[in-house]
């Protein structure tokens, strides 16, 4: 692939591609979250539109945060190392699996830790809501830690036919004091040539694939910055496009509030027009007869239990008469709202309207609220946290955390959605086995059937417990069940009993049998 010899020109035509995208995005933002994506030249005094439904807002904001909770849990991993059967029986076979699953749980809490000390969370889920309102988001997972985030207006990709990001292209504004001493004083010299009033200037970064690797470089006011050249690994880029609803032949996603906007729209313009009424309809205006004996001035000046002359009839309070429409405009407004409430998976869909609403109901439509976004969580899988896994695997085997992995044999899994997190799903899986080996064969069986103590040490694996010190080993155990029989035989034979017992054995005869 041949690379640009300008960035700045490569960006702005890309930019024509990008530009239909760009104007969706911002019409779904007007709806739901405008300072997500504002308009084109925005500043600090431009008044963004204040819309009369904030349903929109709390749509984007309840999706993304139990998406977040999904994509990134809290304290527990989001993926698992699994390992290869080839590689198990180098190490034992299924006999050593619980000591393997043990050994790669203690990675998996490096990994995770390594995850929770960049502070990544925040980010991500600002990304989530610029993938649901925008459809398009560019993470640049940064050196010293942590993540950026470029908006939809911020940034230009391709993609080949298969979806595979090919040109990326993203563009950032800061003082020429930031940067580096190579072209600091040429960029200060082209702008006193230009007599140009701006205190900013625009930096561009180029990442480009090519067959063996990413090719990245930046450029400031048409100079290349020679420190920024370098390269990464073709599955460990740490610049990451993602996409909410991807489309074949397309380099840029669709947001999900692009798909219900005609039902944000509708409802932006019901609840305006029912404000409005409402507005009217809540003036209080008075008619009097101009023929009767009821004075204009009676009635203004009078206040509470005052006694004026004048009659009934001639006074009259105007009335819209609206009533009916406007109950036709909020029975629209509450159907709008129920729709997008299951769309958005807002508590208020999961939980039907009655008195008594039993947990079982709440888990089965939690459960189908998360099958209608399967496909959301293979996209991010695949475009965010395995590229994201991969990069932190570099960096921690680079530092010396953690020893090289054996890519072909050791490969992480990610798992998704809402009732499977981390290892909470082979937890369930185990739990279950073992309650149908009781039902089957009764308590017993356990110990018959099943090796007690690997079931323990994945039990503990499985609900992230760190075994070391609490659970007893096989000799300790062994050693206490001697000593319990030694005590038993005490209190039944007596001391005696115990030391002629040690004297036969000494002697080689066999022990007298007990009455």
């Amino acid at each position: 692939m041949q690379l640009p010899s300008s960035l700045r020109g490569e960006y702005e035509r890309l930019s024509s591609d990008r530009g239909p995208y760009l104007t969706r995005a911002r019409d779904s933002a007007k709806l739901t979250l405008p300072t997500l994506i504002p308009p084109s030249g925005k500043q600090g005094a431009t008044k963004l539109r204040r819309g009369y439904s904030n349903f929109g807002a709390r749509c984007v904001n309840s999706l993304s945060s139990k998406l977040l909770l999904s994509l990134m849990p809290a304290r527990q991993a989001f993926f698992r190392f699994q390992v290869e059967e080839r590689l198990l029986a180098e190490l034992g076979g299924p006999k050593q699996l619980a000591a393997v699953e043990k050994a790669l749980a203690g990675m998996e809490d490096v990994v995770q830790s390594e995850i929770e000390a960049n502070a990544c969370r925040t980010p991500v889920g600002e990304a989530v809501k610029h993938l649901l309102v925008g459809g398009n988001v560019l993470l640049n997972m940064l050196p010293a830690g942590g993540l950026k985030l470029y908006p939809l207006h911020s940034f230009v990709v391709h993609r080949d036919g298969e979806g595979t990001p090919i040109r990326i292209i993203a563009e950032d504004t800061l003082s020429p004091l930031m940067l580096p001493d190579s072209v600091r004083g040429k960029v200060m010299a082209r702008l006193a040539e230009r007599n140009s009033p701006d205190k900013t200037v625009t930096l561009f970064t180029g990442i480009f694939r090519t067959p063996t690797n990413w090719v990245v470089w930046q450029e400031v006011e048409g100079f290349k910055v020679p420190e920024s050249r370098g390269t990464y690994p073709l599955d460990a880029c740490p610049w990451l496009p993602l996409r909410w609803t991807p489309v074949d032949g397309e380099s840029y996603g669709r947001g999900m509030v692009e798909d219900y906007l005609g039902y944000f729209t509708s409802l932006e313009a019901l609840t305006a027009a029912l404000v409005k009424g409402t507005a009217v309809a809540a003036k209080v205006v008075y008619l009097r007869n101009p023929n009767g004996v009821t004075k204009a001035q009676d009635l203004t000046r009078s206040e509470t239990g005052d006694v004026i002359n004048g009659k009934v009839e001639d006074v009259h309070a105007l009335q819209s008469e609206k009533a009916q429409d406007f109950r036709t405009a909020r029975e629209m407004i509450a159907d709008l709202k129920e729709e997008l409430s299951y769309a958005f998976a807002l508590n208020q869909a999961i939980q039907r309207n009655a008195e008594r609403v039993t947990a079982e109901e709440i888990r089965y439509m939690a459960q189908e609220l998360d099958s209608l976004l399967g496909g959301i969580y293979s996209t991010l899988s695949l475009e965010f946290q395995l590229p994201f896994l991969r990069r932190i695997l570099v960096q921690l085997e680079r530092t010396g955390r953690l020893p090289p992995l054996p890519k072909k044999a050791l490969r992480p899994i990610i798992v998704t959605g809402l009732d499977a997190l981390g290892r909470g799903a082979e937890l369930d899986n185990l739990r279950a086995y073992v309650k149908d080996v009781v039902d089957l064969g009764g308590p017993d069986a356990l110990k018959t059937f099943l090796n007690f103590d690997d079931l323990l040490t994945r039990l503990a694996t499985a609900r992230g417990i760190k075994v070391d010190g609490l659970v007893k080993d096989k000799d300790q155990v062994a050693q206490e069940q001697q000593q319990a029989q030694m005590q038993a035989m005490v209190q039944h034979l007596g001391p005696n009993a115990i030391n002629q017992v040690g004297q036969l054995a000494k002697a080689g005869m066999p022990s007298p049998s007990t009455p």
